[in-house]
């Protein structure tokens, strides 16, 4: 497997978290190679020198969460909702929230209680009711003997693919098993998944999660000094830069002064608009992906200080009717920084002066909510953070040898079953002497032999590749050979995807990425790889 001349593992040459100097292209040392885990991912030729405007969503984008602490209280809070609000069981309060166990890319089967592992041609391969799996003649009876292919979508499954889902993932899970023990003390699996939903949506309007994190960010999110260099770089090649969140105002203010300052007070966090200048362009409540969709939406300015919503004309100020008037921006922040609430895309067009939609690149973490619609509907060119991926290429990069093997032992295995296929064919339709029967036949034994001993051993071999990614559900872009649907996801819509927003800074901004070779499998075994 080829990553690439910048491809190198062990020696570290980027450390963006903790607090140590970034070396950030632009700078002395960069320049570099780069480490394996912080490369970015070409699905689709971007050349940046054509891009005028570079965006980003804030949640799991700019601001990368703790899994251990955050959906741990994503998890809590929706526990307790269920309980005091939906009037669940006590019992559920006792239980622990495992944040390693659930992965994206899963599928959750709404009306079974199964979760679902599946390929790019939406073959499910890995399959559990609740926690305990299922076996291939149960999954094969429930989801493979249709006349109609199922499509696998809403309203009847859910799909987990953001790394917020996964505590709700992980409490269904669980309820589904609580439910087949205790059956009529909860409701049947397609409303315990509306009341989880139900739960989790009570935590975010009630601000619970929310108000956590203001009190505490450090414990909640991770720092990364590279983001200011990184965006430092990207204004200095000329590119405009904005950035489009679904949090309000109060909030994104929290949680980007925390990043941008890189530290935590005691008594939380001294909050001013310092980062706006790495802005030109802040769209706070956009209620994605409605706001690629939406072109009757109203946008509002919003002023900092207060955080008060004034009117305008599809983001032209207006006048205030009385004695209000649009206060002086803040000393020190760049009169070209505006901040609004709401809108949709057609207003940040029309404030960053875009011609052309393939002119933007978007930042996200969300298949669908930041990537999908963004590409699908407008044409902009987009870039998937994937933070599980800087592990992912790690592994592969330490098991690839193991791979190789894998390949051999398939390609025997194979080799194998076409002899036990073609002698089987000859005694069945050939004449043959007594004596060459009872030779085929013994060399058919030892062969069938064989085959069971090579098949148990790439299984096996197998199953401990995958589980080296997870224990579980195994390697995130994988499901057995096939690239998993997430993987597939990825592939149509993510131009580029990579492990870190920051990781942009190890590049040049006007870098040209180019894809890696399509092969098709007729091509594989000939071309050189």
């Amino acid at each position: 497997m080829d990553y690439g001349d910048g491809a190198m593992l062990g020696d570290k040459v980027l450390q963006s978290h903790g607090g140590e100097k970034p070396h950030v292209w632009s700078s002395s040392e960069g320049g570099c190679k780069i480490d394996i885990g912080k490369q970015i991912f070409c699905n689709r030729s971007l050349n940046m020198r054509n891009i005028v405007a570079v965006g980003f969503d804030m949640d799991y984008t700019l601001a990368q969460y703790k899994p251990e602490t955050f959906e741990s209280l994503a998890y809590e809070g929706t526990i307790r909702k269920l309980v005091y609000d939906l009037g669940y069981p006590q019992e559920l309060l006792e239980w622990t929230f495992d944040w390693k166990y659930m992965v994206r890319g899963l599928v959750l089967d709404k009306k079974r209680g199964n979760i679902l592992k599946m390929d790019r041609h939406k073959y499910v391969k890995v399959a559990y009711h609740g926690f305990k799996e299922l076996s291939k003649e149960d999954k094969v009876g429930i989801y493979g003997n249709r006349l109609i292919r199922d499509t696998f979508d809403e309203p009847d499954y859910a799909l987990i693919d953001t790394l917020f889902s996964l505590a709700e993932a992980y409490m269904f899970a669980q309820l589904v098993d609580f439910r087949d023990k205790n059956p009529g003390k909860v409701p049947e699996y397609f409303h315990m998944y509306k009341d989880v939903r139900a739960a989790v949506d009570l935590c975010h309007r009630d601000g619970t999660l929310k108000q956590m994190v203001a009190k505490d960010p450090k414990r909640y999110i991770n720092e990364d000094t590279a983001i200011v260099p990184m965006l430092k770089m990207l204004r200095n090649s000329g590119r405009s830069t904005f950035l489009v969140t679904n949090s309000l105002w109060d909030y994104t203010n929290i949680v980007m002064n925390f990043l941008f300052a890189s530290h935590a007070l005691d008594d939380g966090i001294n909050c001013n608009f310092d980062w706006l200048q790495y802005f030109d362009i802040v769209i706070t409540g956009s209620a994605k992906p409605g706001f690629f969709l939406d072109n009757c939406a109203n946008i509002f300015e919003v002023e900092p200080e207060s955080g008060m919503l004034l009117n305008t004309d599809n983001g032209t100020p207006m006048p205030q009717v009385g004695n209000t008037s649009l206060k002086v921006l803040p000393k020190g922040l760049s009169k070209r920084c505006r901040v609004f609430q709401g809108g949709c895309v057609g207003h940040l067009h029309k404030l960053l002066s875009v011609e052309s939609s393939s002119q933007v690149v978007y930042v996200g973490d969300h298949i669908y909510g930041d990537i999908l619609r963004s590409k699908k509907v407008l044409g902009w060119r987009t870039m998937l953070v994937v933070p599980e991926l800087e592990r992912e290429v790690e592994l592969l990069w330490e098991l690839r040898e193991k791979r190789k093997q894998l390949r051999l032992l398939r390609n025997e295995r194979d080799l194998v079953e076409d002899q036990v296929h073609h002698l089987k064919w000859s005694l069945k339709f050939e004449s043959l002497r007594d004596d060459e029967k009872r030779n085929m036949i013994s060399t058919l034994g030892d062969l069938e032999s064989r085959r069971d001993q090579v098949r148990l051993a790439h299984q096996q071999a197998q199953r401990d590749c995958h589980q080296k990614f997870h224990r579980i559900w195994g390697q995130l872009m994988k499901t057995g050979y096939q690239n998993s649907r997430f993987a597939h996801q990825v592939e149509r819509f993510a131009c580029l995807y990579t492990s870190q927003v920051s990781n942009l800074s190890l590049y040049s901004p006007d870098k040209y990425y180019r894809p890696s070779e399509d092969f098709m499998p007729h091509e594989f075994h000939i071309l050189p790889m």
